[in-house]
């Protein structure tokens, strides 16, 4: 095999190279292009001084749901359908008093995004804030929790896998941002309505059987302890959404897109 063969092998696989990355680079910057496009289209139809601000940014929040179930790589913005949450923590009382408790979520997978739609949408300029209703015909969340209780010297503690799922459901969010550009993003959820819910807790009860008469107790009877666990179910969900609204659009550069 001569010297001169190798050499020209050489420099055709470094030619092929070339290629690859070029076209590589090609396809990324066509990527790029191609969303930036998009965003600009679809955001840029909505200006801040127009009586119906509102209600375009309305349209352009149910148009983004494209992007629900991939994201935008481009601009670190991960999927929200399904989205994740690592870790979420609730505590109520002291553990020194007559009751307290502690609820860790882990591992929190959340479905349903892709199908929502939002029906009210408020901008409030001044305050850095928006204010949204999103409905959704089904949402279902999934993932490990950990529960320590302590009651009158009595303690509890139990873990395992849960998974709920909502019917004719919707929530009303509120995002604003604390400063400028990059700043933080603070989340609050509301639970407005919750027309049907399924739940399964994994070993809440000591056995299989005690374990299923528990969920027929939760879901033939959760209309009634709803006002009580709405506050908490209100606290998890603001708490895990300023964690991934952060991580998604803290540095987003909205004013790239948005027509003045």
């Amino acid at each position: 095999m001569s010297q001169q063969w190798l050499s020209n092998c050489a420099r055709l696989l470094v030619f092929l190279a070339g290629i690859v990355l070029f076209a590589t680079h090609l396809a990324n910057a066509s990527s790029q292009i191609d969303v930036d496009a998009d965003l600009k289209h679809l955001l840029g139809r909505c200006h801040w001084a127009d009586e119906d601000f509102n209600e375009c940014m309305r349209q352009v929040f149910n148009d983004l749901r494209a992007y629900f179930t991939t994201g935008v790589p481009d601009y670190n913005i991960k999927p929200f359908d399904p989205h994740h949450c690592s870790y979420v923590e609730l505590r109520r009382g002291e553990s020194q008093g007559l009751g307290s408790f502690r609820l860790i979520l882990r591992n929190v997978s959340e479905y349903g995004w892709a199908r929502s739609e939002v029906t009210k949408f408020h901008a409030d300029p001044e305050d850095q804030r928006i204010v949204y209703t999103q409905y959704f015909p089904e949402k279902s969340l999934e993932g490990e929790y950990e529960f320590a209780a302590k009651m009158l010297g009595t303690e509890m503690n139990r873990k395992g896998h849960w998974n709920l799922t909502l019917y004719d459901y919707s929530q009303t969010t509120s995002v604003r941002r604390i400063g400028g550009p990059g700043s933080l993003i603070k989340v609050h959820v509301e639970v407005d309505r919750i027309g049907g819910m399924e739940l399964h807790i994994e070993n809440l009860l000591q056995g299989q059987p005690l374990n299923q008469l528990a969920d027929g107790v939760i879901n033939s009877m959760w209309q009634l302890g709803l006002p009580f666990i709405k506050p908490m179910i209100n606290e998890l969900v603001s708490t895990a959404f300023t964690d991934i609204f952060n991580e998604s659009f803290r540095h987003f550069p909205l004013e790239k897109f948005l027509a003045t």
